[in-house]
């Protein structure tokens, strides 16, 4: 436990907490202040062997790729089977991290005004180095300091017995195409103590932070999942109805919980209950060598499937000043392609409701989630047969630029994921849109979405950063 007192000392590296009139920041200040921190820190990412990872090795017997302190992360194989009709057996490689991890996100008030403090952050997998992560990013291996680097800067607020209140505190979980079973804590707490302010921090508001989402790549994956648990309440009087017909008043009606849903919450949780009970979902971790077995080759400096789709296993050496460790090497997925997330949306008696699906991933936990109405790698789809493409997946890529709401592309978990990246799109259909082809697909309103988010294993960690972006409309 840390005692209130910590929280007002200057850390060596850090400025005193600000006044309110130092804390607001402009855009414009913003931006300037990033490009500040990115010109002040060096960031480099290389391609190496995996011969040359430092600490990481494969095993003999079993040729999973494992880190010599048996903590951080293992690369392993993953057989599949399921019940769906193309390709329902597969074997495949798997990042395996049973450790859960913090974000976190610090509030403060400034003049009334709900601040979150944000950081710029490196991570090796990025496509443009620098982006906008949590007040806190770090799995256990981290802030435990296996790494025997730094202190993870602000956990102390985070930890049983700090004066911060929660807000929010929940497991959620990751990417289930890539991570057996992968959870982070998300969790959100409010502060009165003064807060040293480290130079690569800043105090950014929620309608800032919604302005920086509708940028490409720079408010990062654990940002967006912890944004979209923030709790409505937290929104400022004066955005929560502005009183008109726009779309931007019809997703905060939707949100607050404004009209009627055309399911009630007991529905949904019955039919996300009845797809799980029935879906086949089976998972057996086997070696990472007998992935060779179903395709996968495994180089001397990346593990590659023989179609050339899916993704990569590659090592990186890194080095970046700003970071607990300056200098590391690991392993990395790094998907063949870009992903597309979009959700149709539809107004049904005056109110917003989304289109979202019920799906399966080779490693999600509790057999479903819900997801976004397409969620896919288009490329993985073109020699498919045409009745087993994606419903909607040609809807989407079709759709007239006046229907389409939001359009932004956003980088993945940076830490465990190479360039990867998922472009965006809220897409409102017409309004004789013919919806729920088939069992797996349901309309909601966001608020029911948001009051799912308050459990764990309900909404993919796609759909949250499509929440989070829903809430800069």
């Amino acid at each position: 436990m840390v005692s209130s007192a910590t929280h007002t000392d200057t850390p060596p590296d850090g400025r005193p907490d600000p006044g309110a009139d130092d804390a607001v920041m402009s855009m414009a200040g913003f931006h300037s202040w990033f490009n500040a921190r990115a010109r002040a820190n060096s960031f480099r990412v290389d391609r190496i062997p995996f011969a040359d990872l430092s600490g990481w090795d494969f095993e003999p017997d079993t040729g999973n790729l494992v880190h010599a302190s048996g903590r951080f992360f293992s690369v392993e194989g993953l057989r599949v089977r399921t019940d769906r009709p193309w390709v329902s057996e597969w074997t495949q490689p798997i990042i395996v991290q049973p450790e859960i991890g913090v974000l976190g996100i610090l509030v403060k008030r400034f003049d009334g005004v709900p601040h979150c403090l944000m950081q710029a952050k490196m991570e090796p997998g990025n496509i443009n180095g620098l982006q906008i992560s949590p007040t806190v990013q770090a799995t256990r291996s981290n802030y435990t300091k296996v790494h025997g680097g730094a202190a993870t800067k602000y956990i102390e607020y985070f930890r049983p017995g700090s004066r911060s209140r929660v807000l929010f505190d929940g497991l959620q979980s990751e990417q289930g195409s890539w991570f057996l079973h992968k959870r982070n804590r998300n969790i959100v707490v409010e502060t009165d103590d003064d807060v040293p302010l480290h130079e690569d921090f800043c105090w950014l508001t929620l309608d800032q932070l919604r302005r920086l989402l509708r940028l490409d790549h720079m408010v990062n994956m654990d940002s967006r999942t912890v944004l979209s648990c923030v709790p409505p309440a937290l929104t400022q009087p004066d955005e929560r109805n502005s009183g008109d017909d726009s779309f931007g008043d019809a997703v905060r009606r939707s949100l607050w919980g404004h009209g009627r849903a055309v399911h009630d919450p007991g529905r949904i949780l019955s039919w996300l209950t009845e797809v799980r009970a029935r879906q086949e979902l089976v998972q057996r971790r086997v070696p990472l060598k007998e992935v060779a077995e179903d395709g996968w080759r495994l180089g001397h400096d990346v593990i590659d499937h023989r179609d050339g789709k899916y993704f990569d296993v590659v090592a990186v050496a890194v080095q970046a000043s700003n970071r607990e460790v300056t200098a590391w090497t690991q392993p990395l997925v790094a998907p063949r392609q870009s992903g597309l997330l979009a959700l149709l949306v539809k107004r049904i008696g005056g109110t917003l409701h989304a289109l979202v699906q019920a799906r399966s991933d080779a490693g999600t936990l509790n057999i479903a989630e819900l997801t976004a109405t397409v969620h896919c790698q288009p490329g993985n789809y073109a020699d498919a047969p045409a009745e087993y493409r994606p419903p909607y997946l040609d809807y989407a890529l079709a759709a007239p630029r006046w229907r389409v709401r939001l359009d932004v592309v956003h980088s993945e978990e940076g830490g465990r994921f190479y360039h990867a990246q998922n472009r965006y799109l809220v897409i409102e259909v017409e309004d004789d849109f013919d919806a729920e082809p088939d069992d797996r697909y349901l309309w909601t309103t966001l608020d029911q979405l948001m009051s799912l988010l308050s459990h764990s294993n309900y909404l993919t960690v796609e759909l949250r950063s499509l929440m989070a972006s829903m809430r800069s409309l």
